[in-house]
């Protein structure tokens, strides 16, 4: 195999900064503190500050994020809560574990966001109490249409929880994602934007009500120590994982901006071949998460790629409504066409801040040579 591209390369992502990372963590080592000390507070303000929102609350995961915005918005057992099923498997389970059922709406095809309209028609035919909350995920780097969620979920008295996973950086109108909704959850996990060396997670909001209920639940209910006000769980941001990420933090934006350029470089080189490529709303700016193109004869282009040492990902194969854990009790909801659609002809291609254009230019010469076979 003359060369190997892979599909995302978070160990590159650490050897940018891998000597101040060494640091970080020999700071903490040698603090003898590794649970909620100085350097979560640090990086909680920090990135509070970089979204420019006055709440961050470091958790464990992107999942416990998700979970503990939700209960801080008193979702809990009976109630439902609407999102995609377009997503990481991770956005319905965090509904599951507040004991809530996720109903799931159909996408924008373009973008692979919440479309609106879908939000509309499943609030207006949804017969059972307890519809609480929305999540919108913003997929693949690209922002969901924040305004027009916003404004039906307002109708409807609805609580917005955005889930920020795969969009650190990424703005609506001028917004950064994380500060449009209600309250918001970010992944830290290492293949992010902003990627730790293992699990990690923040809730942020502008509602200290929130913010008061999620600092509680991440740590027992703990109002002070060993007494709990109410049931909550062990959900703490790692002091490490704290540190290595406030190293990171300040080279977010410039690896945005890689990734856009590289995304350029692919639409430029890729307009001819008949693929549809991933498309950006002009109020939105994307970080490119994911560069995912649909392609009608999807797996017959990635075991050619695959045969030519070029990595690629689907994501994500099977929409959580159609999964074992999820078909079944959601049987005779509403039809999914465009993400089921979807599913059938995503393809992400290689997309990390260390592609180099030459790297770029041979996998789309390499598409580029399929489409024409």
């Amino acid at each position: 195999m003359p060369f190997s591209i892979p599909q995302s390369n978070p160990r590159a992502n650490t050897l940018a900064h891998e000597k101040a990372i060494e640091g970080a963590i020999s700071r903490v080592v040698k603090s003898g503190w590794y649970i909620l000390g100085q350097e979560v507070a640090s990086f909680e303000k920090e990135f509070a500050g970089y979204l420019g929102i006055p709440h961050a609350i470091g958790v464990a995961s992107g999942t416990d994020a998700l979970h503990l915005a939700l209960k801080a918005c008193g979702v809990g057992p009976g109630d439902s809560v609407i999102t995609v099923s377009h997503t990481a498997v991770a956005s319905a389970a965090a509904i599951d574990l507040c004991g809530a059922a996720p109903v799931f709406v159909d996408i924008d095809a373009d973008r692979f966001t919440m479309d609106p309209n879908r939000l509309e028609d499943a609030i207006r035919g949804f017969h059972g109490r307890g519809l609480k909350a929305v999540v919108p995920v913003h997929l693949y780097g690209h922002p969901a249409d924040m305004s027009a969620i916003l404004e039906i979920a307002g109708r409807h008295s609805l609580r917005v929880v955005e889930d920020c996973a795969q969009s650190h950086g990424a703005t609506f109108r001028g917004k950064k994602t994380g500060t449009l909704g209600h309250v918001a959850a970010f992944s830290f996990y290492p293949t992010k934007n902003l990627g730790a060396l293992g699990d990690a997670g923040m809730v942020v909001t502008g509602d200290p009500e929130l913010a008061g209920k999620v600092r509680l639940l991440r740590e027992y209910g703990w109002e002070e120590r060993h007494v709990s006000k109410f049931p909550g769980l062990n959900s703490r941001l790692d002091e490490i994982q704290a540190a290595i990420l406030r190293v990171k933090l300040p080279h977010l934006d410039g690896e945005n901006e890689s990734r856009r350029k590289i995304a350029g470089t692919y639409h430029s080189l890729l307009a001819a071949c008949g693929l549809i490529l991933p498309e950006a709303d002009p109020e939105s700016v994307h970080v490119y998460h994911q560069y995912v193109i649909r392609a009608k004869n999807r797996d017959s282009l990635r075991a050619y790629l695959r045969e030519r040492g070029i990595g690629t990902l689907i994501h994500y194969p099977v929409p959580v409504h159609l999964q074992p854990a999820y078909a079944e009790r959601l049987s005779g909801r509403v039809p999914l066409p465009r993400t089921e659609e979807a599913a059938k002809q995503i393809l992400s291609l290689p997309m990390y801040p260390e592609l180099t254009t030459d790297q770029v230019r041979t996998v789309a010469r390499e598409i580029a040579a399929w489409c024409r076979s």
